[in-house]
């Protein structure tokens, strides 16, 4: 089954670009990375802008709206993902904690609704 796991983190707790603390981060999502190729799991991901650079879009009454930023204000920002394609729920588990967002944030995983567009 495949699965999405969100990766979850408050802006004030990621290390600053250019630190050895960050640079221990990007070498964990390497890692991880890594072990998702061998253990043929991986099927995408990537890191996300920060949130200022985001457009939230909504149609109302048949108008299309847009706003800058994230609909919702939280601690938490989504900063990135990865697809991985696991036996069950609980591989699925183990492969998330391998994400170093999970120490510093948490990790939403979510089973991907499969939906053949082509039998509807």
């Amino acid at each position: 089954m495949k699965y999405i796991a969100l990766i979850y983190t408050a802006a004030a707790a990621n290390p600053i670009h250019g630190t050895p603390e960050f640079g221990a981060l990007l070498t964990g999502y390497k890692k991880a990375t890594d072990t998702y190729v061998k253990d043929g799991v991986m099927r995408g991901g990537d890191a996300l802008h920060p949130t200022s650079t985001a457009t939230t879009v909504r149609v109302r009454n048949g108008k299309i709206e847009t706003l800058d930023g994230p609909f919702a204000e939280t601690k938490e920002q989504l900063g990135g993902y990865y697809m991985l394609d696991c036996a069950n729920l609980d591989d699925a588990i183990k492969y998330a904690a391998l994400i170093p967002g999970a120490a510093i944030g948490s990790i939403e995983l979510r089973p991907i609704m499969e939906i053949d567009y082509n039998k509807m």
